[in-house]
Parts: C-alpha cells; sequence; structure tokens
C-alpha cells in the first residue's frame, strides 16, 4: 500500500468528521475518538483500522504488509457512511421542509377560523 495513499485517505475521512459529525482534535484517531459514539460500530471499526493503519505508515516495512484491500474496504465504508449529501439535495431538502411548515401553518389557521365562525354561528 503506497504511504501517500494511505495518508490522503486518513486526512479525506478525518476531515469528513469534523465536517458531518462535528468532531475535534488533531488527526484520524482523536477526531474518531471525540465523537466514537454518534459512528456505527461497522463504521467505527472501520474508522479504528484505518487510523491504526496510518499510525503504521512511519515504518516502511511494515506499510508494505498492510492489506490493501482491507484498509480500501475500510477507507469505502468510512467515506459511505460520512459524505454528506450534496449541496443541491441539502437546499431541496431545506426548501421542502420550509414549505411543508408553512403550508402545516396556513392549514391551522383555516380550520381555527372555520371552527371559530361556526362556534359564532357565522357559518
Amino acid at each position: 500500500m503506497d504511504p501517500k495513499r494511505l495518508q490522503d485517505m486518513a486526512q479525506e475521512i478525518s476531515q469528513l468528521l469534523v465536517t458531518r459529525l462535528g468532531a475535534k482534535g488533531h488527526g484520524l484517531r482523536a477526531r474518531i475518538e471525540s465523537r466514537i459514539r454518534a459512528l456505527p460500530r461497522k463504521v467505527r471499526r472501520a474508522a479504528l483500522a484505518l487510523a491504526d493503519a496510518e499510525a503504521q505508515v512511519g515504518a516502511p516495512k511494515i506499510t508494505h504488509q498492510l492489506d490493501a484491500r482491507q484498509i480500501e474496504h475500510d477507507y469505502q465504508t468510512c467515506r459511505h457512511y460520512l459524505e454528506p449529501l450534496g449541496f443541491g439535495a441539502r437546499w431541496v431538502a431545506l426548501a421542502l421542509s420550509i414549505s411543508a411548515s408553512v403550508a402545516f401553518a396556513i392549514l391551522t389557521t383555516l380550520v381555527l377560523l372555520v371552527v371559530v365562525a361556526r362556534w359564532r354561528g357565522l357559518i
């Protein structure tokens, strides 16, 4: 496994932890430990395995002994969970949420007006 690629993967997961979960700390392991309860068990294991592999990058002989397929699988598992929605999807979700709230408020107001008018004998 290429040490540069491994460091890039760890850096990306670390950054995703910050943006998606608000993780604190310096380095992947510290950020994982700061938000460890927010991660599902499968993702937690994969992230910790990736952090262990990153810690072994300093020793070139050990780096070549790492299982590249397993590290790639762990990276994909973490990335799939942590990758946020796209910019457009977030705006659409926000617009739908706001419009649903406004529609509910208008409907509630109309029902209340009809009930009050009926109670007073105007209808």
